[in-house]
């Protein structure tokens, strides 16, 4: 048994509890009266508050805090399909970082169908368990169907976090790499492999930060998605050009930045060596990258690299949104996540990752420094300060838009809220 299995087989094993999460009460219930309260004959008096205005269930139940992680296991996180029942230790995960990086609690759930209309079914009927839904490891192109449908039918924050989880941190990543290379999005010749949830997420998100869209080619296992091309999907048409090139080799030619959401090894140094001056790489595939940094600096000393991957530098990983974007928008009870949240949320991130990074943060590295550049275009996940610049982005963002049921209007004790929430994790 290699030595990560051993130790990752052991984690999840350990002290007798299987698993990595647990349902804690949040209230005390030791004696005979506190029995009374939580269930019967109390609890009768809750629900016939809720009965009356559905309103008080975020007052008296915790369904304002709780998300569902919800998956079918068909695209685990570079596993392929492999069941609702082997995504259970994926979805437990995403409730370890739900609550360790923003204090939210999850239910995960594995429904073991393939069938779009049954998941859209089931968690529509969900819906009054909880404040918000995370749909992870669905394949494309059924999860768009999904979440477009339950945004539609739902009154409560809908995210496919591998589409729009993977964006708002790419976003945040290319914002700050243009801005090194003195490139304007505007004018950059971006390349994706990769045409499934994430990677077409991606590219939508780019366009809007000013990607422009006849600068973008998009590729997949069978080279660039061009114009005329038989057997495209409805989502891949949407990025076919009209264009002469039809390999990756072809696409990279020239072109100022890569985006990988592919598979490993797909990118050769001589791709790289072929790509204008100080090149943009962002190759996410994992567990490996499309190319690993130490072959693509070999080829470009002048690249900005990002994997990701938390052993490199410029890791591009999900947990620097997800928790923090349904932090905000659960504290002012939005009913949706809008594109215009998203990019709050990439901005903020961007933002953040040009300030002074404390000494908290370098300690959780090993004393490693960082400062903005080449090797520092996206915050650490172990930053404190993320959830502050993050969550108040998003929420400042849903009130804005008119999507927030309760609306925050004293900004700075929301900011000491979320700092006194979170002070107990980072002791």
């Amino acid at each position: 048994m290699d030595e990560l299995k051993e130790k990752a087989l052991a984690y999840h094993a350990m002290h007798g509890k299987p698993g990595k999460i647990e349902v804690v009460p949040s209230k005390p219930c030791q004696t005979a009266q506190e029995l009374s309260l939580a269930y019967t004959p109390g609890v009768a008096k809750p629900v016939l508050e809720i009965a009356e205005n559905k309103e008080d269930a975020y007052k008296y139940t915790a369904k304002g805090n709780l998300v569902a992680v919800i998956s079918n296991g068909t695209a685990i996180l570079g596993l392929g399909n492999r069941g609702a029942l082997a995504s259970k230790p994926v979805m437990e995960g995403k409730g370890v970082l739900f609550k360790r990086f923003a204090d939210i609690d999850v239910f995960d759930i594995e429904l073991d169908t393939m069938d779009p209309a049954k998941i859209i079914e089931a968690v529509k009927m969900m819906e009054p368990t909880f404040g918000g839904v995370n749909l992870e490891d669905i394949k494309a192109p059924e999860c768009f169907e999904i979440e477009q449908t339950l945004k539609e039918i739902c009154d409560i924050p809908i995210f496919h976090d591998d589409q729009h989880g993977t964006a708002i941190i790419c976003t945040a990543g290319i914002m700050n790499a243009s801005e090194i290379v003195k490139k304007p999005l505007g004018t950059m010749k971006v390349v994706f492999n990769g045409a499934g949830a994430a990677g077409i997420s991606c590219a939508k998100m780019f366009i809007a930060a000013g990607v422009k869209r006849e600068n973008l080619l998009m590729c997949d296992r069978e080279g660039v998605i061009y114009k005329d091309r038989p057997n495209l999907g409805e989502e891949k048409l949407e990025f076919a050009v009209e264009t002469d090139r039809r390999t990756l080799a072809d696409a990279l030619a020239g072109a100022d930045c890569f985006v990988g959401l592919s598979a490993a090894n797909t990118v050769s140094q001589e791709m790289v060596k072929s790509m204008a001056d100080q090149p943009i790489v962002f190759a996410m595939a994992n567990p490996d990258p499309e190319i690993r940094p130490e072959l693509a600096l070999e080829a470009r000393p002048d690249v900005i690299m990002a994997t990701g991957r938390s052993d490199f530098p410029n890791q591009i990983n999900n947990v620097l949104g997800f928790p923090f974007i349904f932090r905000g928008a659960l504290d002012v009870r939005a009913t949706s996540i809008s594109e215009g949240m998203k990019m709050a949320a990439a901005k903020a991130l961007a933002a953040l990752a040009k300030e002074p990074v404390p000494a908290s943060v370098k300690k959780a590295y090993d004393g490693a420094d960082f400062s903005f550049g080449p090797g520092y275009i996206v915050p650490k996940p172990f930053d404190p300060r993320v959830i502050e610049w993050e969550a108040v982005a998003v929420a400042k963002a849903a009130c804005e838009e008119g999507l927030a049921k309760k609306p925050i209007t004293d900004w700075d004790a929301y900011r000491k809220e979320l700092r006194d929430r979170m002070e107990k994790y980072w002791e």
